[in-house]
This record gives C-alpha cells, sequence and structure tokens, in this order.
C-alpha cells in the first residue's frame, strides 16, 4: 500500500445484531474496491473477514476483523480502515473494543428483522464513546420489506436525526443519492424532500450557512461538508443509507458515502487519553492530537495468538508516526522494542507498510509483552498515559473445566492464559474452597464456541460441570478492631500492634484500605504488612468463605517495638485485628444479580414471565421488536438461573434465546445466608 496523508484516511466499524450482513457487506465493499478479486461467500467459508476454520464452519464471526483497503486509485487514494464484528452477545468482548479504533460506527440493520436489541445497544454504545453514526440497512432486497416503516421505525427509536442519505429506487434494485442531487426517483418518500430535510439539519449547527441559505434558498454540497461534519460530531445528524451485500444495490454509493462525506481522523472527537499521576492523585483528561509530528501513542485493541505466526497486536495509531525502526514503549515499561516489521490487515492477509500515520490501523507481531489494551509510545515520559477504560461486560457465565486425560493441566494452564490474552471477556478463577477452575464467560455459545477451539486448535478435551456460584462477603455495620502480636523465642522476639476500623462502603465500591496512623505510632514501612495481613482475610472470607468486598479498612493507631517489631509481626497483628473487627461488623453474604434479556416467541411471554417470577426474577419491561416476537427484560440472581437454559429451549420449543450480563450483588435470602454458613468449614485463622 502507497503512503497515505491523514486526511485520506477513513476507519469504520461494522457493527450490529447477528444477522444483519456485516461480513457479506464487508466482502462487498472490499470486492466493490478492487480489494479482492470476487465477493467471497459465508456458506463456502470464502470471505475475508471470517477466516478461522470455526467461524467457516460455524458460518458466524467469533472475532473482530480488519479489512484495510483503498479506493479510488491514482496519486491519492483513500484508505479505508474496515472493522467487521461479531453480532452476537456473547462476544461484545470481541465487537466493543473496536469502537475504540475508529471514528465512525456503521450500525448495520437486517431489512427484514428491523430494530433489534443489539441495534439500540450498539447505537447507545457509539454516542457515549463520541463516534459519528451511520445506519447501514443491508438486504433491502428480501421479500415482504416495508423500508418506509423501517425509516419510520430507526427515527422513533433513535431520534429524528436520522435521515436517509439516499433512497432505495426500482423496487430497491438501486438507490438514489439525497445529498448531492437535489432530484431523482425513488419507492417512497421522494429525494427532493430528503435533501430539504438533510439540508436544513446540517445548516443548524452553522449559523452564517444558515443566513446564507435562509437568504438564498439552496446551499450547495461543498458549503454543507464542514457543517455536515460538526452535525454528525455532535450527535445531531445519523445519516441512514440503503444497500444490498447480495445484489449489490448500494454498494458503491456506500463507498462513495464512506470517501466523500464520512470523517477523516482530524474531523472526528478526538480520543480521551488518561494521564494518571505517579503520585496516585486523580487522573485527567488529554485528547490526542492526529499530528505525525507529535509523541506516538497508539491503542492496543485486539490480540491475536495464531499458531503458525505467533501473537499479533493489533492497534490504533491517534498521534506522532511509527515505522518498523521507531521504539516504542509499552505501557508503564522502560524497556523499549523495535516493531521490526509493521502490516496492515485484510482478514488473513497481511500487507507489510512502511509507517503508520494517525488514523492508521496495523499490527505487529512476536512481541508477546504486549497486552489487550496497552498504550504504545515512543517517548519513556508518556508512561504515565492510559486508554480511557472500555466499558467491558462482566463475565458472569461459568463452567468449572478440568481436562479429560491426567497429565496435561500445565497445557491445559497455558492455553487458557493465550484465550485470555485474545478475549478481554473471558476470565479464568480458581475457587480454592471448591477446589475447581472455572471459566467464565458472557454466554453459553461465548463457552460452546470456547470449548470448540480449545479442542479444535490446541487438540485439547475438557471435562466440564456447572461451577459454584461466585458468592461475595461484605459488612453492614462499622465495627474496630484490635490486635498484639508478640512472640518471645530466646533470641529476637517479635512485636505489632494494631487498631482499625472497618465500615461499609457502597455495592460495586471494592476494597478501599486507609493509612490514618498518626505520629508515627506504626512506623511508615510497617503499613504494608498491616494492609498485607488484612489482604490475605479478604480472599479467604470471614463467614461462609467468599471473598471480601465493598468495604474499607482504617487503619488508625498501634504501637511497635525498636528491636522486635517485624513485617512478619504486623502482617499477623493487621490480620487478627481485621477478624477482630469483622466478627463485630455484621459479616453477611452477597448473591450475584444478573441482567436478563431473553427473545422469544410472543405467545411464550406468560411462561417465560412466570417461569423467571418463580426462580425470584424481576420483570423489568417488555417489546416487541418485530411482528411475532418479544423481548422480556428482567433481573434475576445467578444462582436461580442454573437450569434456565434448559428450561427455555423446553419452553419455546428451542425457537428462545437469551443473554445475561452481570448487574450487581444484593444481600442474599436470611435462609440462603444460614445455608452457605452452615456448609462452610472454616479455615483456622491461628497463626502456625
Amino acid at each position: 500500500m502507497a503512503k497515505h496523508l491523514i486526511k485520506h484516511l477513513r476507519t469504520i466499524a461494522l457493527v450490529g445484531q447477528a444477522g444483519s450482513g456485516k461480513t457479506s457487506l464487508a466482502e462487498a465493499l472490499l470486492a466493490r474496491a478492487g480489494a479482492i478479486p470476487a465477493t467471497g461467500s459465508i456458506e463456502r467459508g470464502t470471505t475475508a473477514c471470517d477466516y478461522t476454520p470455526l467461524e467457516k464452519q460455524l458460518q458466524h464471526s467469533l472475532k473482530l476483523a480488519v479489512a484495510s483497503f483503498e479506493v479510488n486509485g491514482g496519486e491519492h487514494p483513500t484508505c479505508v480502515h474496515l472493522l467487521d464484528t461479531p453480532g452476537y452477545p456473547d462476544f461484545l468482548g470481541h465487537s466493543l473494543p473496536a469502537l475504540a479504533a475508529v471514528e465512525t460506527a456503521a450500525i448495520v440493520i437486517n431489512a427484514q428483522n428491523g430494530v433489534e436489541m443489539m441495534t439500540g445497544r450498539f447505537m447507545q454504545w457509539a454516542a457515549k464513546r463520541g463516534l459519528d453514526r451511520l445506519v447501514v440497512v443491508n438486504r433491502i432486497d428480501a421479500d415482504n420489506v416495508d423500508l418506509k416503516r423501517l425509516l419510520e421505525r430507526i427515527q422513533q427509536a433513535f431520534g429524528k436525526e436520522c435521515l436517509p442519505l439516499n433512497l432505495p429506487a426500482a423496487k430497491a434494485t438501486k438507490v438514489s443519492d439525497c445529498f448531492f442531487a437535489p432530484a431523482g426517483e425513488s419507492d417512497f418518500s421522494s429525494v427532493e424532500e430528503a435533501h430539504q430535510h438533510l439540508v436544513d439539519q446540517v445548516v443548524e449547527v452553522d449559523e452564517k450557512l444558515m443566513a446564507t441559505y435562509l437568504e438564498k434558498g439552496e446551499v450547495s454540497p461543498e458549503e454543507l461538508h464542514e457543517p455536515l461534519e460538526r452535525a454528525m460530531r455532535e450527535g445531531h445528524l445519523v445519516p441512514v443509507v440503503f444497500c444490498s451485500a447480495k445484489t449489490g444495490a448500494g454498494v458503491q454509493e456506500l463507498l462513495d458515502v464512506i470517501v466523500k462525506l464520512m470523517p477523516n481522523p482530524s474531523e472526528g472527537n478526538a480520543p480521551t487519553y488518561l494521564n494518571v499521576p505517579v503520585d496516585g492523585s486523580a487522573p485527567t483528561q488529554l485528547q490526542a492530537v492526529p499530528d505525525p509530528t507529535r509523541h506516538a501513542l497508539a491503542h492496543v485493541f485486539k490480540i491475536e495468538i495464531d499458531p503458525y505466526i505467533g501473537r499479533l497486536a493489533v492497534f490504533r495509531v491517534h498521534q506522532g508516526r511509527i515505522t518498523p525502526g521507531t521504539q516504542l514503549y509499552i505501557g508503564e515499561g522502560r524497556k523499549p522494542v523495535k516493531a521490526g516489521h509493521l502490516y496492515m490487515l485484510r482478514g488473513k492477509s497481511q500487507v507489510e507498510v512502511s509507517e503508520a500515520v494517525p488514523g492508521d490501523i496495523c499490527a505487529i507481531a512476536k512481541v508477546d509483552e504486549i497486552q489487550f489494551d496497552h498504550i504504545l509510545h515512543d517517548s519513556v515520559e508518556d508512561s504515565h498515559i492510559r486508554a480511557k477504560p472500555l466499558e467491558l461486560p462482566t463475565p458472569v457465565f461459568g463452567l468449572a473445566v478440568q481436562p479429560k486425560k491426567r497429565g496435561e493441566e500445565q497445557k491445559v494452564s497455558d492455553v487458557l492464559h493465550k484465550l485470555i490474552a485474545e478475549d478481554p471477556c473471558f476470565r479464568i478463577e480458581h475457587n480454592a474452597q471448591a477446589n475447581e477452575t472455572v471459566m467464565r464467560g458472557l454466554g453459553e455459545v461465548h463457552l460452546r464456541t470456547t470449548l470448540e477451539k480449545i479442542a479444535t486448535q490446541y487438540k485439547l478435551e475438557l471435562e466440564t460441570r456447572l461451577p459454584s456460584i461466585p458468592y461475595r462477603e461484605t459488612v453492614a455495620t462499622r465495627a474496630e478492631g484490635h490486635s498484639r502480636h508478640k512472640k518471645q523465642t530466646g533470641g529476637a522476639g517479635q512485636f505489632g500492634e494494631v487498631f482499625l476500623k472497618v465500615e461499609p462502603l457502597p455495592r460495586g465500591k471494592g476494597f478501599e484500605f486507609v493509612d490514618q496512623v498518626k505520629g508515627g505510632a506504626i512506623p511508615n514501612q510497617f503499613i504494608p504488612a498491616v494492609e498485607k495481613g488484612v489482604r490475605g482475610v479478604l480472599a479467604t472470607g470471614f463467614l461462609a468463605g467468599y471473598p471480601l468486598q465493598d468495604l474499607r479498612v482504617i487503619v488508625y493507631d498501634g504501637k511497635s517495638h525498636p528491636v522486635d517489631s517485624k513485617e512478619v509481626a504486623f502482617v499477623s497483628a493487621g490480620r487478627k485485628a481485621f477478624l477482630d473487627a469483622l466478627a463485630k461488623a455484621r459479616a453477611i453474604v452477597l448473591e450475584p444479580i444478573v441482567n436478563v434479556d431473553i427473545v422469544a416467541p410472543e405467545h411464550k411471554m406468560g411462561d417465560i414471565t412466570g417461569e423467571l417470577s418463580g426462580h425470584r426474577g424481576h420483570i423489568k419491561g417488555s417489546d416487541a421488536p418485530r411482528p411475532g416476537t418479544v423481548q422480556i427484560s428482567a433481573q434475576a440472581p445467578l444462582a436461580e438461573l442454573e437450569q434456565f437454559p434448559a428450561r427455555l429451549k423446553s419452553i419455546t420449543a428451542g425457537h428462545g434465546s437469551y443473554t445475561l450480563e452481570f448487574s450487581h450483588y444484593e444481600p442474599a435470602p436470611p435462609q440462603l445466608q444460614q445455608k452457605l454458613v452452615a456448609a462452610h468449614r472454616p479455615v483456622a485463622h491461628a497463626d502456625d
């Protein structure tokens, strides 16, 4: 690929519900731009973006894929970095990071299915990150599609700012432009009316252009370009385009929209980074500047571990310039690495390039230190800069796993850690109390495909079963604790005394350790030892053996001895003082509550809501995304949903689907608390 000026770069992520045709649309765009010789087929497993064996087998996307290509050759072609994402909620760990790498989120809608659950979610997520949004209505050639009603539904769901840039024409065999052309044919509404609405919406953000428009009655597309970019940046305009990846209708027009109207890196909202001071004070925000002469800042939003080429780190450059010889620092690391080779990606294919400038999406291979969400920079002074955290869902769906063959424990552990590196929503927990290794993901499909990948790619077979529920413990009231640790064995002794307080924190706040010791009652070098002793109890729990959370420990006094005080003494005193406080602070067990979203046949709504209500579920609302289908939103304790997949399958005859998303922890019912406490065999707290 040739070198590209920043103004000739476009970054766009195709996001939306599974089955909306994102991968097919990516193929159509690649073929129309001449980047691939012919359009691939999902059924035949020949698409550029679904290239893994498992994706070909299942015929849907499982991970984020990058497809970079050039449009309009010549001296200054436009380079489009296109990201194709999976649509199932189970794979949000792969689709949401795409929003951190682009200026434009293209929310793809299946014209037959209309506005679905993930359509609305991606619209919200993209708006929250300040991205320009483009609604792409795909499959306009399908039977029994009412495109006029669909456009009205889009505007009802997302606002009147959703206006068509083109309209289907000639019975959806082509589309008519409504932005550059003030007239033309259409299957519904009129090009003239759509053009007028667009102009009216865009000029509202520019007072000077508004005055010109009111005076002359018309403005040129050239005059509208800058206000159009501003309107999209501010969410004042969300363009809607129509196309069919299957027939090609509207595909060239979509390419034209991407090149001519979508923002380049200097026109979109600048990404926000966090400046984290080394003194522990509050982070401040800073904006990356798309200037190749500044210090380099790049964000790693995808890690892929290939059996043949090893680790591939995919990143978006937001500031500065990176070349194969650039010395890069990784996050807080002080030891630089050299990029070696720099690649642009087109699915599985890699094209070596000589530089990456702001707006480019590239990859570096075989640098094992690079992890997901790392910042790559070329100045050690920037080691305090972090990416604005992605709001990823918490994995709650779990399976306890163990290798079928003895002796493969280490191999399984290595593979699981590779999968963790690739997927930010996949986690491994070891429950010491139950002596089980638990893999957690976003749903049944997520974990099932992970197990299939382990079996096919790494040739490992795992036995699975339902895991223990991840209960937690906390305190209900404030309390004080005290402990004096004193040992004398003939030589140098051990001495440490600690006074502390414990108090509850709001749900989800985790743990805070506060040092309020005055006058050196506990020397500064022993405060970490006190915290170490406290944290040891956090992990093992107090009441029923579950980790403690949502509490604050304040160490406010103590005593030391000039000779006998040692770290081990204050670890023990801190631990015992914390246990003393917990015994007085009304420790309680918390249970995880999850959001449940169910899509099922409408006539089964009563059976499903009854099933949920019978298992301590709370129905929050329902919607009808399309005729004959109901979407139910509810909350329920995770412990009550162990058999829910099988029950839903039975109720709906296999036509229902659901997603789980962690919501919060809340106190378990008294009867359940008593049961959990009775079942716990407490570990002795006495020191050896």
